[in-house]
C-alpha cells in the first residue's frame, strides 16, 4: 500500500485514474466539491473506491467543517454552521456548547457515512490568536486552550457516533500564523513557553486516531523547515511533547507554503515523520511522481491506519430520523446566542 492520499478529478474515476490507483494502491482518497454531485453519484463513487482498494474499510476523507469550508453543499446536503458558533455559546453555557457541538458533528457525520465517507478533516484544534491571518478565523473553536479541547473532544466523539473518524488539525497549531499557508509560508516567532498555549488542546486529544500537520515554521523549534517537513518538530513536539501516537497526515502538499516539486515535498514529509502524504489536486504527473518518490508503507504506519479506520461504518442510504433529532437539538441550543 502506498502511503499517500490522492484526489480525484471528477464525479467518477477516469480510466487513467482507475488503472493508476489499482497499480499503486494508495492508502486512501480525498474528495472535493468537484467530486460531489448527487447522493446516489457520491455513494457510487465511494463504493467504487472501496471496490478498487479491496478493503472494506477504506480511508476516504473530505473537508466538511461547516461554514465556509464545506464540499457537500445545498441543495443536496444541509448547511452546517461554522465551528466558531460553539465558542460563542460556550461563553453563556459551556455544557450546552459541548452538547451542541457533539450533536452537530454526529448529524454531519451521518451525511458522510451515508455517502460512504469514512474520515472528516475536523476538528480544528488551532487556538485562535488576535491579529492572526483569517485563514483560521471562525473555523476555530476558540481562543482559550481548554475550551478548544473540550469542544474538539465533543466533535471527535460526535463524528465517531456516526461511524466517522475525525482528523485533528493543524498540529502543532496554526492559530497564531500571520499568513495563509495556502499562499505563503507562515513563520511563527513565539517563544517555546508561549507555544505551550498552542500545544495544549493537542495534548488533551493526544489519543485522537488521526491528525494533520501545519505548514508553519516555528522558530522556537526549527528555524529551517515548516512542521510538515521537520523531523525535529514531528519527533520532539508532535510525537514527544504532545504525545500523539495516531496516524499523521501532511496537510495538502500543493500549498504554496512549501517549495520544491510535489514529489520532492512528499518524500520530505515522509522522511520527516508523516505517515501519509496528502495530494489533493488529481494531477496525474504529480501522483505518478509521488508514487515513485515515497518509500513503502512502514508497519507502524499500517498499524496506525488500521486503528484509525477500525470503528468506521458505512451507514444505510435511507435516513432513520436520527439526523433530524440531532439538528433540532443543536438548533435549540444555538438559539441561546442567536
Amino acid at each position: 500500500m502506498l502511503p499517500a492520499i490522492f484526489g480525484l478529478s471528477g464525479l467518477e474515476l477516469t480510466a487513467d485514474e482507475r488503472a493508476f490507483f489499482r497499480d499503486v494502491d494508495p492508502a486512501g482518497y480525498i474528495l472535493f466539491a468537484r467530486n460531489v454531485g448527487t447522493r446516489d453519484q457520491l455513494r457510487a463513487l465511494t463504493d467504487d473506491l472501496r471496490a478498487l482498494s479491496g478493503r472494506e474499510r477504506t480511508f476516504i476523507c473530505i473537508d466538511q467543517e461547516g461554514g465556509r469550508v464545506a464540499r457537500m453543499k445545498p441543495p443536496v446536503w444541509p448547511v452546517y454552521p461554522p465551528q466558531g458558533v460553539f465558542d460563542r455559546l460556550y461563553d453563556l453555557a459551556p455544557a450546552s456548547a459541548i452538547e451542541a457541538a457533539r450533536a452537530n458533528a454526529e448529524a454531519l457525520g451521518l451525511d458522510l457515512a451515508r455517502a460512504g465517507i469514512t474520515v472528516d478533516c475536523l476538528p480544528l484544534l488551532d487556538v485562535r490568536v488576535p491579529g492572526a491571518d483569517d485563514v483560521i478565523g471562525d473555523r476555530a473553536l476558540g481562543s482559550e486552550p481548554m475550551r478548544v479541547a473540550a469542544l474538539g473532544r465533543a466533535v471527535v466523539d460526535g463524528l465517531a457516533r456516526a461511524g466517522v473518524t475525525g482528523i485533528v488539525k493543524h498540529v502543532p497549531g496554526h492559530g497564531r500564523a500571520l499568513a495563509d499557508s495556502h499562499k505563503a509560508l507562515p513563520t511563527v516567532t513565539a517563544s517555546a513557553a508561549d507555544l505551550e498555549i498552542d500545544l495544549a488542546p493537542f495534548r488533551t486529544l493526544a489519543d485522537a486516531k488521526a491528525a494533520m500537520t501545519a505548514h508553519v515554521c516555528y522558530t522556537a523549534w526549527d528555524e529551517s523547515a515548516p512542521a510538515t517537513l521537520s523531523a525535529k518538530v514531528i519527533a520532539q513536539i508532535v510525537r514527544g511533547t504532545i504525545g500523539f501516537g495516531g496516524l499523521l497526515l501532511s496537510d495538502d502538499l500543493d500549498m504554496q507554503a512549501l517549495t520544491g516539486t510535489i514529489p520532492e515535498r512528499a518524500a520530505r514529509a515522509q522522511a520527516a515523520g508523516c505517515d501519509l502524504a496528502l495530494n489533493c489536486w488529481a494531477r496525474m504527473d504529480d501522483m505518478v511522481g509521488i508514487a515513485a518518490a515515497l518509500a513503502p508503507m512502514s508497519t507502524e504506519t499500517k498499524a496506525r491506519l488500521d486503528r484509525a479506520l477500525a470503528d468506521t461504518d458505512i451507514a444505510p442510504l435511507d435516513p432513520d430520523g436520527r439526523q433530524a433529532e440531532l439538528t433540532a437539538k443543536r438548533d435549540a441550543l444555538l438559539a441561546l446566542v442567536q
